[in-house]
């Protein structure tokens, strides 16, 4: 009579950051004869850098294998059963088994799991518009995406690009149109660019766009792309004009991919991200687990759940998943929102929260704006850039911080997303012990600056 214990399945859907990165994790905790992993992904590719494909898409980096981390391959090597080119259609999640199909030939089949990794990530947000579907107009989240689009650049002969969207997608797709030397339009339902900033900071990414040669059209909501008689998109219409377009690129958000969570009755949050608890796990289901973008994060600052997509957190994510499969245990503490963007040589950064966020919160807070420079003023190359920061009324805790500027402004805000994690208040921050010397920072560095007003704006009010 055998001793050895019983094999376990973990079956993971998804396999990008968070779904392989769990099954990775997992498998160096677990060899093969404990642990059996079966992973699932609609698409080719697996491991790479959704946050690149704009840098691929506009040239600076060459190929698109420079994105992936590990292959389809590489995974198998480390004995990872990975099907590609097959979608998990159904979570039996009574029966503990997943329904697949591939892609290619149409075959469906079912596999059991003892344990589940639901990592199906975000889709971009597809307005249900006229035209939509025509030929030329592309949504950016994988690989295939953005290997379609780069398709159709290099097929086309015109030269006109609308992105609809002016969020983080929008901004960085229409830098990498410039420069591929495209006539870029940006169009934009909101009365600025960059809707996770407060609208006087947005104002600073509009005119910096604009400066750049790009057409701003903000309060405008696209109404239909027009096609040609090829069928392909040729305008963006609007309610007041029509926009030509070669190229449409949808930069409108993305959703939590949550369609099967929804369908197997798993708990999902306001924005429909899956909810779990610390340890990743789905709440009340001890045998499944999720994260990524398709999850609803504690927002330390705010206290709330809310939605962020953002490879960070899902690599994190994954690394707790499978450590916790694993046999280990690990935990997510939750985030301050902290998030990056260029456009051109225009960098912008923020954290925590918006004065919306902090209204909707139910904070009194006061808001100060400071402009300061990269670098001490008389050194060669000292750019200005503009911090504003928010502060709880009262406590003087730190609230939020948003900074835009040029080089040297956006990895600043990382400062200011430590003192969020910490708890500090502004005036704490105006102790901290930053590094200086002329050619990094001026004596007071620009984020201290912005610190020290919001002490006064707290002892002011």
């Amino acid at each position: 009579m055998s001793t050895e214990p019983a094999r376990e399945r973990l079956v993971v859907i998804g396999g990008d950051a968070t779904g392989m990165s769990a099954a990775s994790q997992a498998r160096r905790l677990k060899g093969p004869a404990e642990l059996e992993i079966v992973a699932f992904e609609r698409g080719h590719f697996t491991s790479y850098s959704a946050c690149g494909i704009p840098y691929w898409v506009g040239g600076q980096v060459a190929a698109r294998d420079e994105l992936i981390a590990r292959s389809p391959e590489e995974h198998r090597k480390r004995h990872i059963d990975l099907r590609t080119r097959t979608e998990v259609m159904e979570i039996d999640v009574p029966g503990r088994r997943v329904r697949s199909r591939e892609l290619d030939g149409g075959t469906e089949s079912w596999t059991s799991y003892d344990k589940l990794v639901i990592a199906t990530g975000a889709r971009p947000v597809r307005p249900d518009l006229p035209g939509i579907d025509a030929p030329g107009v592309h949504g950016v989240q994988t690989l295939d995406d953005g290997q379609a689009l780069l398709d159709t650049l290099r097929a086309t002969e015109g030269r006109h690009a609308v992105v609809v969207g002016a969020g983080y997608i929008g901004v960085e797709m229409a830098e990498a149109l410039i420069h591929r030397g495209y006539e870029v339009t940006v169009v934009n339902r909101g009365a600025e660019p960059m809707s996770t900033l407060d609208a006087d900071m947005g104002r600073l990414v509009h005119e910096a766009m604009t400066g750049m040669g790009i057409t701003m059209v903000d309060d405008a909501e696209v109404t239909k792309i027009l096609a040609g008689d090829d069928g392909r998109a040729r305008a963006v219409a609007t309610d007041d004009a029509e926009y030509p377009a070669d190229v449409v690129v949808l930069g409108i958000g993305v959703r939590p991919e949550t369609s099967l969570a929804r369908d197997a009755g798993l708990p999902l949050g306001a924005s429909g991200g899956l909810l779990t608890d610390r340890s990743m796990r789905v709440r009340g289901h001890e045998n499944i687990w999720s994260g990524g973008d398709c999850v609803e994060v504690l927002d330390l600052v705010s206290g709330s759940e809310r939605h962020i997509a953002l490879g960070t957190h899902a690599n994190k994510h994954g690394q707790i998943i499978g450590a916790n499969v694993g046999g280990d245990y690990a935990t997510f503490p939750g985030v301050v929102g902290t998030a990056v963007s260029k456009v051109c040589d225009l960098e912008i950064a923020r954290t925590g929260l918006r004065e919306k966020d902090a209204h909707r919160a139910g904070l009194q807070y006061v808001s100060v704006t400071i402009e300061s420079t990269s670098r001490a003023g008389y050194y060669p190359g000292a750019a200005l850039m503009t911090v504003k920061m928010l502060a709880e009324r009262r406590t003087g805790r730190l609230l939020g911080v948003q900074i835009v500027g040029r080089e040297g402004a956006a990895k600043r805000v990382d400062v200011a997303a430590v003192a969020l994690t910490a708890g500090m208040t502004v005036e704490q921050m105006t102790a901290l012990d930053l590094g200086y010397a002329p050619p990094f920072s001026p004596v007071w560095d620009p984020v201290l600056v912005a610190a020290r007003k919001a002490v006064a704006a707290v002892r002011a009010g």
